[in-house]
């Protein structure tokens, strides 16, 4: 037993150390050339949060395989080498809300600063901005602790007689408890409603935070992963659809051109104008909104530009530039309809095992039960993949309804142009919807994942607070997602298929 806990310390440190190594290849290609041996505090916020974020996803497996070295044990002493796992998840979903709501703030605060002043006044600026959120928080956090910062579970009060060992058991069902009269509660089958007790207990203040956590990441989980499970394959698959068919001629690329130059003049004029009125000061409703227009506009002309250098490819390998254009997309067609078959499974599972009750059927937990029996962690690798599209899912919903919504600021992830409040921004995202992403995998999959240190926090704890138990009660965020994803699905039928016409004239609101 103890060399299965080893080789599972082992697994964990190798993934730690894979997970960072991944994260620093992705910032290294993603980070915008303007960023390129500067920022560097900020980067290592990027890294650490992407780092945290993952392995926070990668947890849940590891509780499960956690879980599994002492399935067989007969008695505690030999689950002692097992992993603190209560403890890992406490201590990591607090680096975790640290980072979303202090450090990548205060991180995005200093990046964004105005870069005439000078570090000290950036620091000193940022620093105002952190602490005054940091005791407003504090304050929030303490009043609903001291008021509601409670646990109601419901329990029954069962109990028997005792008796002198028969030499033959005689139960029925009308009698089920041991020494005779019947009139006790032993069967909780049977028990009456009166016999249900409320079992009041206060929570520990890291676990309400991590409570509270997951009811904000749970709104944004609803919202993004419900849209961006079916948007995230179905985007895929329609961007084959509209795909270029194929070359253009020369003059029609020199039109395309031309036309693209003097949107763009259109566009640095109004950059120019706007960044003119914010040094004056004037930064009201109608400049925010003429912003939002003009990085809307901006990723449109980026998007013209790649579509039009794809029709058009030039140089000595122009050809092989083409034959790639064409895999690529059938790539997308490939992962668009491998993802459109992991978002029905989950879909329906959701639907299945969650929102009917009792469960129809343990789908997806019973898939993973059988993997586990083909090789020990086949099954859990599978689960683990399922937790990550889901956070992928919830960052494509974010970009999709980003670039619709005019009260969600634009933040696109772009390879080689990506600046650093951008990915700031993704990284505080994508670090308060992983606690959600998690307490849903664990309550999705409690079959497979029953026993775990996961379940108990998520499933017991949380859905047992006050004031936050009724959420979960009647599945309230579980039913969005579903709604969410169902017209998802009805707008990309509708209007996938077409291709975005041109804006024309560029203008701004007056």
């Amino acid at each position: 037993m103890g060399d299965f806990n080893l080789a599972l310390v082992i697994v964990a440190i190798v993934v730690c150390v894979l997970v960072f190594i991944f994260n620093v290849y992705l910032l290294v290609n993603y980070q915008h050339p303007d960023d390129a041996n500067q920022a560097y505090f900020p980067k290592f916020v990027v890294v650490v949060g992407l780092s945290v974020a993952l392995i926070s996803i990668l947890m849940l497996p590891a509780d499960v395989a956690n879980r599994q070295a002492c399935k067989h044990s007969i008695y505690n002493g030999a689950c002692n080498l097992t992993l603190p796992m209560k403890d890992l998840w406490i201590a990591v979903y607090i680096a975790d809300a640290l980072l979303v709501f202090f450090v990548i703030p205060f991180a995005m605060f200093y990046y964004e600063g105005d870069q005439d002043k000078s570090v000290g006044k950036r620091i000193k600026s940022a620093l105002l901005w952190v602490v005054t959120t940091a005791i407003v928080c504090a304050l929030v956090l303490g009043i609903l602790y001291g008021l509601v910062g409670k646990v109601d579970f419901t329990v029954m009060h069962l109990s028997s007689n005792t008796t002198n060992f028969p030499s033959s058991w005689d139960f029925t069902s009308n009698q089920q408890c041991i020494g005779g009269s019947g009139t006790r509660a032993c069967s909780a089958y049977l028990a009456s409603t009166s016999s249900e007790k409320t079992w009041t207990m206060r929570t520990t203040f890291p676990e309400y935070i991590v409570a509270l956590a997951t009811i904000v990441g749970s709104v944004l989980f609803a919202i993004f992963g419900g849209v961006g499970i079916a948007c995230l394959p179905l985007g895929l698959i329609f961007s084959f659809i509209r795909r270029p068919k194929a070359v253009i001629t020369r003059s029609q690329y020199i039109k395309e051109a031309t036309e693209l130059g003097k949107k763009a003049k259109e566009l640095k004029k109004a950059a120019d104008a706007l960044h003119q009125e914010e040094r004056s000061g004037s930064k009201g409703r109608k400049w925010r909104k003429n912003v939002k227009a003009v990085e809307k506009e901006l990723l449109q002309l980026e998007e013209d530009v790649k579509l039009l250098e794809e029709m058009y490819p030039q140089g000595e390998k122009a050809e092989t530039a083409w034959a790639l254009t064409v895999l690529g997309y059938l790539a997308k067609l490939v992962l668009g309809i491998l993802g459109l078959i992991v978002s029905v499974a989950w879909v329906a599972h959701i639907i299945i095992y969650l929102l009917i009750d009792p469960p129809l059927h343990p789908f997806l937990n019973e898939v993973f039960i059988k993997l586990d029996d083909v090789w020990g962690l086949l099954g859990t690798a599978a689960f683990a993949f399922f937790c990550i599209y889901l956070l992928l899912a919830v960052i494509a919903g974010a970009m999709m309804l980003g670039l619709r919504l005019i009260f969600i600021t634009i933040h696109p992830m772009k390879w080689g142009a990506t600046l650093m409040n951008s990915f700031l921004f993704n990284v505080g995202l994508i670090l308060l919807c992983s606690i959600s992403v998690i307490q849903f995998c664990s309550t999705a999959f409690g079959y497979y994942a029953q026993a775990t240190a996961a379940q108990e926090i998520f499933g017991h704890t949380l859905q047992s607070l006050r004031g936050i138990k009724y959420l979960y009660k009647y599945n309230v965020f579980q039913i969005a997602f579903v709604v969410l994803a169902g017209l998802t699905f009805i707008y990309y039928a509708a209007f996938g298929w077409r291709r975005k016409k041109p804006s024309g004239k560029f203008q701004l609101s007056t």
